[in-house]
Parts: structure tokens; sequence; C-alpha cells
């Protein structure tokens, strides 16, 4: 479990792919801090096992499935990428609830300046346009944000200059891919009425 506060921006050292699970080699420093194989570390919003911690150099294994449904796959050396380590018990929830299972990849549709505001519009694939409302948490790379604006094909955030220059957002820009989470409160609600409707109907 995760909140969404980027702890800092990792650099890709590597990413062998091969037919069974591939290897992600990201180097680290604050989130390599007490961080042992076996952990659980958000990269890109994306929750992944550490299966080694070598000075810093963080290692793990990624399943065929994570490449496919989130960004990971499209990692070079020397990419920037999120991260965050799992909360704890005791900690601040400055975020939102986050799981790191990555609902689906999208496509940033538009990136300037609203107001002297840094704004995204992000395309939104039909079947999860019931997932979002306006003021609503989503997970973006990781990154817990609010939407400002929901439309049948894209929505909108806004983004702090703090969060521009201490995250991958700050240096992505029209069609470059985004892993997106949407609320699990919600995802849960939507299901729970699902499930009504459904029993209702039987």
């Amino acid at each position: 479990m995760f909140s969404g506060i980027v702890e800092e921006l990792g650099v890709v050292r590597g990413l062998s792919v091969r037919s069974g699970c591939s290897r992600l080699r990201v180097q680290a420093g604050v989130a390599a801090e007490g961080t042992v194989a076996g952990d659980s570390v958000a990269v890109n919003g994306v929750c992944l096992t550490v299966t080694g911690n070598k000075s810093g150099l963080l290692e793990f294994d990624v399943m065929p499935a994570t490449l496919k449904d989130s960004n990971i796959g499209k990692l070079t050396p020397g990419a920037k990428v999120n991260l965050e380590r799992a909360l704890r018990a005791d900690s601040r929830i400055s975020g939102h609830f986050v799981s790191g299972h990555v609902d689906c990849c999208s496509t940033i549709r538009a990136k300037g300046y609203r107001a002297g505001n840094l704004a995204f519009s992000i395309l939104l694939p039909e079947r999860f346009r019931r997932n979002l409302v306006p003021k609503g948490s989503i997970a973006v790379d990781g990154i817990s944000l609010t939407t400002a604006e929901v439309k049948p094909s894209f929505f909108t955030v806004f983004v702090i200059p703090f969060t521009a220059q201490h995250t991958t957002l700050g240096l992505k820009g029209p069609g470059q891919t985004v892993n997106l989470e949407f609320d699990m409160l919600v995802k849960a609600v939507l299901a729970e009425s699902s499930c009504n409707r459904n029993i209702i109907m039987s």
C-alpha cells in the first residue's frame, strides 16, 4: 500500500526483457534506505517486489503482464522513474490510498499553463469513464493527484511546481505514456453497486 507521495526520482540502469520474469534495475537513494529483498516499492506507480539492493541499486523481477499493462516495458537506461516505498502503519497519508495495481497505461493529450498553473490533459479509456469524478483522486505514474476536469475522452489535472520538479511529470509531454490507477474506494463502490444490481435482476 502506498500514498502517492513520490519520495524521489530513481534512474533506470537496465531492463532485461525475458520470456518469463524480466529484470529491472533502478539506482535509488532515499528509496533504497532500509530496503531489503521482499520489500515493496512503487516504480511509476507499479508495485514491484525488491529482489536485491546492491548499495542503492534496486533490482526487481517484472512479470510479462506488468510490462504489457504499464509503461515499465518502455523504460530505457537513464530514464527517470518515480519511487515510493510502501507505507508503514505509523505513516502519515498525505495523498490517498494507492495499491500499486495499475489499471491501465494512457497517453498525455496536452500539457500547458492555465492561469499560471501547469495542467495536463490525459486520455481516458472508455471502460474507465465511470471511475472518475471532478475533484476525485487518481494516481498518475504513482503521483496522487486531484482531477480538475473530467470529459468523456480525457481528464485534466493541475500540478504544482514542487511536484513537477520532483516527479516524472515535469519531464513528460504530449504523446508520452503514464500509468493510471483509479481510486480504490470508487472502484469498490462501483463493484458493490454492480453486484447489488445483478442480485436484484436475478
